[in-house]
């Protein structure tokens, strides 16, 4: 998956925040998207790879997709509708 085919409602810069941060401000920008908003999530933290994911079941949100390079993570979330 590439950065280029698909386009993000809103972006989430949570590189440098350990857990539970990314999560924690993942969950109100979440919040603050439209119904079938799609969001991009930046992280540098490794516990993100069981975090978000495990996020997106709970709350029934789409993890569209997910990218590793250079010890950042890279996630796009899709709002439930």
């Amino acid at each position: 998956m590439s950065d280029s085919t698909l386009a993000e409602d809103a972006v989430l810069d949570a590189t440098g925040l350990n857990c539970p941060e990314p999560v924690m401000m993942l969950h109100q920008h979440i919040r603050d998207l439209p119904a079938g908003g799609l969001l991009k999530v930046i992280a540098t933290d490794p516990s993100t790879r069981r975090d978000i994911p495990k996020f997106c079941v709970f709350l029934d949100h789409e993890l569209v997709g997910q990218e590793e390079a250079a010890g950042t993570y890279l996630y796009w979330i899709r709002k439930k509708a």
